[in-house]
């Protein structure tokens, strides 16, 4: 076995790595550009080498300095993570000629499967079922075009290289084919050092399921079930479970042999994943095989209760796989989130910046339930506009899918961030979804869902009770504070009115509020008994999670001041909340409200980022919609447009310029 080991990535994966070989007793070495000098798995890892710059071109992606980090440190072998060098097929042979062990399969493995196109050709040629499309590198636009038109729409244009989403394009006509190609083509080749593409027919309404292979250098492959995937946006995977509700038995077998009998012909010999695209009816095609581990990884360690990772390792060295097929079973339920660093209210733009709270829920296993959060940050920690946007994969096990979703939903409730915006409220509100916990799932679900995108959910229902009697409770514990502090009155006993006026968004809900033998009481006028709520929390003034029970059932809402007020967040739904006296709440009502400012005349930047281009000038005549300014962040481009006809006034930004969270980029006059 290995004695040491170079982790060539970053972030939550070089994190999880760490500690399977933490387990093992083998040693770490990390790497870091300078962007990644402070970063959690610097600190975690043994021994850290500087490899360059933040951009990932001129760092992570560099096979020369990554081989010198293991000669410099002494380390045996390398485990590639995802993303990044660990799909290609140069990698693993300069290691190999270096003497240094890839932790990853065999590189003519790689060049088979883990190629797109490549892929793609050797399963036709075993005649595997596979997706229209077209298998060559499409040279420019133009010809991008003609092979859209013969194949006909829609179409997904791919990059060669391809994962995670980068470099991947749904296009339903000609233009949006030639804009799509170009955007995925330079994507592509920021992100993986490889702009080929090929395009395919997309299949509407499908589902996307995929097998996990894990095999050895002795010729053994087993299947450890299947995950599915089909909560994707902007074809990024956003929340992952095992196994998937639509297979059955016989399906997950013709699917997990299929994988194998494809695996065994290239000889492959790690983790791999083969994935496919499934109809309603359970039909499948192959779609790609990722020769990597895969970023959901943890929901299949879960319910198989396999280590992925060691097994990785264990197999790079040499060694049988100590599992058989017939010793595979599947136990339970698992379903991951992956918490990113984007605001869910701008179109999922990036953000960036310092932590300045995080507070993941507590990770456990207790009463059938597992709590998992695979990390690569901490508080303090700065999310940067280099790299992926993911902060956390929150993985939750139960004993059957709805007890894994509540347990999802509970620790989402629990998950505090601050410093940027996140998608924390996004994935809870998917959790609450009936679509997503019936089952009956598509990729296209979250565009079907919230066509105009995610907005902000109006508090009504449990959700808006539940928010109410927190927002009256805590009310009453600070109130009981100031009076302690104050010490106001002494030996004489203080009138308290209990009656209150809590606004939650436009809603008031007018309460009776009282404390009883320690639990403060809340009543709901008119209501009856069924009105009263027995609030029971050791909440204080300050803690950023509110944590108890609302007649005795488990409830967590976030917490964050505001002015005479709080900002609180449960379920999804994110709401300001105000607690007033009676006489309060009439003074309150005669306030003006205020009026949100007009920026239809500017173009502002949705995110902090790289202006990659400028496509008008000044003097121009502009038409809504039309393309102004093309912004980078976390190796993704997002085309700025005009909302409204204009002349252009005034440019205040060029490419190359690092911007700022709506910084004005053009003014119309």
């Amino acid at each position: 076995m290995f004695k040491r080991i170079l982790i060539a990535n970053r972030g939550e994966i070089a994190c999880r790595v760490i500690k399977s070989a933490r387990k093992m007793g083998i040693e770490t070495v990390a790497v870091y550009s300078d962007a990644d000098k402070d970063a959690l798995h610097v600190e975690m890892a043994d021994t850290a080498i500087h490899i360059g710059p933040p951009e990932a071109a001129k760092s992570y992606l560099v096979i020369d300095k990554i081989v010198a980090a293991c000669q410099a440190s002494g380390a045996e072998a390398v485990h590639p993570g995802y993303g990044f060098l660990s799909e290609r097929e140069a990698f693993p042979l300069a290691l190999e000629a270096a003497g240094i062990v890839f932790i990853g399969p065999n590189p003519k493995a790689i060049a088979a499967m883990g190629d797109k196109i490549e892929s793609k050709k050797a399963a036709a040629a075993a005649k595997v079922s596979t997706v229209p499309g077209h298998l060559g590198v499409i040279a420019d636009e133009k010809e991008a075009v003609k092979i859209a038109n013969d194949i006909g729409y829609p179409v997904m244009i791919k990059a060669s290289a391809g994962g995670g989403g980068k470099g991947m394009r749904i296009a339903w006509s000609e233009s949006e084919v030639a804009e799509g190609f170009a955007r995925s083509k330079s994507e592509a080749k920021s992100s993986f050092g490889d702009d080929r593409m090929f395009i395919e027919k997309f299949i509407v309404d499908p589902r996307h399921i995929e097998i996990q292979l894990i095999g050895d250098k002795h010729g053994n492959v087993v299947y450890l079930g299947e995950r599915e995937c089909s909560i994707q946006r902007r074809n990024q995977k956003v929340i992952e479970e095992a196994p998937s509700p639509l297979l059955d038995e016989a399906t997950r077998r013709k699917m997990g042999e299929q994988s194998v009998a494809l695996a065994k012909a290239v000889g492959y010999d790690s983790a791999g994943t083969v994935e496919f695209v499934a109809g309603q009816d359970k039909s499948f095609f192959f779609l790609e095989m990722n020769t990597r581990l895969q970023v959901e990884h943890p929901v299949t360690e879960l319910i198989t209760g396999v280590d992925l990772v060691e097994q990785m390792i264990r197999s790079a060295a040499g060694e049988k796989l100590s599992i058989k097929q017939s010793d595979v079973t599947l136990t339970g339920w698992a379903v991951e989130s992956r918490v990113y660093a984007e605001d869910p209210y701008r179109n999922f733009l990036p953000s960036t910046g310092r932590l300045t709270r995080y507070r993941p829920p507590q990770e456990r296993t207790a009463g059938g339930i597992t709590v998992r959060n695979d990390t690569g940050v901490y508080e303090g920690g700065e999310i940067s506009l280099y790299y992926d946007p993911m902060i956390a994969k929150l993985v939750t096990h139960g004993p059957t899918r709805a007890e894994a979703i509540e347990a999802q939903a509970e620790a989402l409730d629990a998950f505090v961030v601050d410093g940027i915006r996140h998608n924390v409220p996004f994935l809870s509100a998917l959790m609450a979804h009936p679509r997503w916990q019936s089952g009956k799932l598509s990729t296209g679900f979250i565009a079907e869902e919230f066509p105009e995108g995610f907005a902000a959910i109006k508090p009504n229902g449990e959700r808006a009770e539940v928010l109410a009697a927190v927002a009256a409770a805590i009310d009453h514990v600070l109130g009981e504070r100031k009076r302690q502090i104050s010490g106001q009155m002494t030996g004489r006993t203080v009138k308290r009115d209990s009656e209150r006026a809590v606004w939650l968004g436009d809603t008031e809900y007018k309460l009776e509020v009282l404390r009883e033998n320690g639990t403060i009481m809340v009543r709901f006028p008119g209501e009856g008994k069924a009105g009263l709520r027995h609030v029971a929390s050791d909440w204080k003034p300050g803690d950023p999670l509110w944590t108890g029970s609302i007649n005795s059932k488990p409830v967590a809402v976030q917490v964050r001041s505001i002015p005479n007020g709080f900002a609180l967040s449960y379920r999804g739904v994110e709401a300001k909340a105000y607690a007033y006296t009676a006489s309060e709440a009439a003074y309150a009502r005669l306030m003006p409200v205020k009026q949100a400012a007009n920026t239809a005349k500017f173009v502002l930047c949705p995110m902090p980022g790289l202006v990659m281009s400028i496509a008008v000038k000044e003097g121009q005549e502009v038409k809504a919609g039309e393309t102004v300014a093309v912004v980078e962040a976390m190796k993704m481009e997002n085309v700025l447009r005009a909302e409204i006809d204009g002349t252009v006034k005034k440019i205040n930004a060029k490419p190359g310029d690092s911007l700022a969270v709506d910084a004005v980029i053009i003014e119309f006059a």
